[in-house]
């Protein structure tokens, strides 16, 4: 197996990196593109030893990294974001290939994002800080200490911005990393590890473990020497990590599946309501956050309706690579097969395809948004990850609130409506980890970030990050207890 493969013009090394090297497995699996269904490359196939390698690798790192100063760190991670912003274009191309994304999207917004991470914790880190406080003439100091290694499992939807959305904080913390990518879009974080390196990021800081998580899953997150997991995907895996974790106690951070709603009030304008329900398409519907049941206010559901349709049918599906494109493949064969299962099986339930319900070939599938369906359906509960909406009407403020918290999730939720009182009035009851009123998708790194319910657990982003990622310690010192030695 060559070590190197050549994706749109960039080399990607298919080894893992450990220790501040590439090392190779025995075996490989197949990395394949969701543009045309063509493989990419074949990767190196992590086990049990590379996951034991990496973990060893972070654990002799950490104590020098952890006792690295603050502006040190906040300089390598500066860095890091300098060679990201660099390589843009390389790997804007590398990921729409791997992931099947769309590549203006990349250019223009996610991979500078990718930089924006590490300049924003860089910067965060430096003025990390709480006033002390007295009790009783007593000094109260708060302080963060590195916790230690910390296992990252990261999902394929939008590869290296969510895991440098976790990469990023550990290492500000002080902790060293062992990453491990998905199966179906690993290329770019190999490429993370070259540029962590070029900027100078010590040996053994950063590891990157290629793999399946059945395989290699649980030698990562039942280690003993493993103080942190963070992880972003679906709730049966989520309690397998948990359950893998408890072993050793080990804190986690779970960012899971959602089925977040977009309440439409008829004091809305209707126009900013259509186009943030338009938006829900982005990423093929491959977004955690996506509102994916619209739930309309009888008055003006038809006409919402109506002017949902016309706006859709703008939208042009197609090969990410083109900017003309708005809507992209789904990642892979097994993801599509899954999104249709749905469908169908909604369809059969008696649900109605007011726009799509069906693939358009092996790689792609049609937006759709589904009618008539019943709130305790398998479609109305159930996360599809994929360009399936359905609608609901409600007729009274409190019953799209109940319709609204009415699933096991509790991700996101979006609110449009006119009336200023009314949106305070909802987003209070909402059961959400994030409420966007009259906007969508709206993200600042400072804001807490995370899921109620099955939608996860735990905050992260700005200080919260650092609570996760740092053992928060108090010191208390007694007034006048000081010997004179003068």
């Amino acid at each position: 197996m060559p070590d190197n493969i050549v994706v749109g013009g960039v080399s990607v090394d298919t080894r893992h990196w450990i220790g501040g090297r590439r090392v190779a497995s025995s075996e490989t699996f197949t990395d394949v593109s969701p543009i045309d269904g063509g493989t990419i490359g074949e990767i190196s196939r992590g086990t049990a030893l590379e996951a034991a390698a990496a973990v060893a690798a972070a654990k002799a790192a950490f104590p020098a990294w952890a006792a690295t100063s603050r502006a040190e760190r906040a300089r390598i991670l500066h860095a890091i974001a300098d060679g990201v912003e660099k390589r843009i274009e390389e790997l804007s191309i590398v990921e729409t290939t791997d992931n099947g994304a769309l590549l203006r999207s990349h250019r223009r917004g996610v991979i500078p994002r990718v930089a924006h991470n590490f300049r924003f914790f860089a910067d965060w880190l430096l003025k990390l800080e709480h006033e002390d406080f007295e009790t009783r003439g007593h000094t109260n100091h708060v302080s963060w200490d590195p916790a230690g290694p910390s296992v990252l499992i990261t999902p394929w939807n939008a590869p290296l911005m969510l895991a440098t959305w976790k990469v990023a904080p550990a290492l500000a913390a002080g902790n060293t990393v062992v990453l491990k990518p998905a199966e179906w879009s690993p290329l770019t974080a190999s490429l993370l590890a070259d540029i962590a390196a070029e900027a100078g990021l010590p040996a053994g800081v950063l590891n990157v473990v290629q793999g399946y998580g059945s395989e290699i899953g649980d030698a990562l997150t039942s280690h003993p020497d493993v103080r942190r997991i963070s992880f972003t995907g679906s709730v049966p895996t989520a309690k397998r990590i948990a359950e893998s974790a408890a072993g050793h106690l080990t804190p986690l951070s779970l960012e899971l599946g959602g089925k977040s709603p977009l309440l439409v009030f008829a004091d809305a304008d209707l126009d900013l309501a259509v186009d943030l329900a338009v938006e829900q398409y982005d990423n093929a519907g491959q977004v955690c956050l996506a509102a994916t049941r619209f739930l309309v206010e009888e008055s003006v559901a038809e006409e919402f309706t109506r002017r949902f349709v016309e706006k859709a049918a703008t939208l042009t599906q197609g090969d990410p690579r083109d900017e003309t494109t708005d809507i992209g493949p789904n990642i892979h064969p097994r993801q599509l097969e899954k999104i249709d299962a749905f469908v169908q099986r909604a369809l059969a339930a008696g649900a109605r395809a007011v726009i799509g319900g069906h693939r358009k070939d092996t790689q792609y599938y049609a937006p759709t948004l589904l009618t008539d369906v019943a709130q305790d359906s398998e479609i109305v509960q159930e996360e599809v990850f994929g360009p399936v909406l359905t609608l609901q009407t409600f007729s009274t403020e409190e019953e799209a609130v109940r319709l609204a918290n009415d699933t096991r999730f509790g991700l996101a939720a979006t609110l449009a409506t006119g009336d200023a009182e009314r949106a305070e009035r909802v987003t209070e009851q909402l059961v959400a980890g994030t409420v966007w009123v009259n906007c969508f998708f709206v993200r600042d790194l400072q804001a807490p970030f995370g899921g109620s319910r099955h939608s996860g657990v735990g905050r992260e982003g700005g200080t919260w990050s650092f609570d996760f990622y740092c053992d928060v310690k108090n010191t208390v010192t007694a007034p006048n207890g000081w010997k004179n030695h003068g």
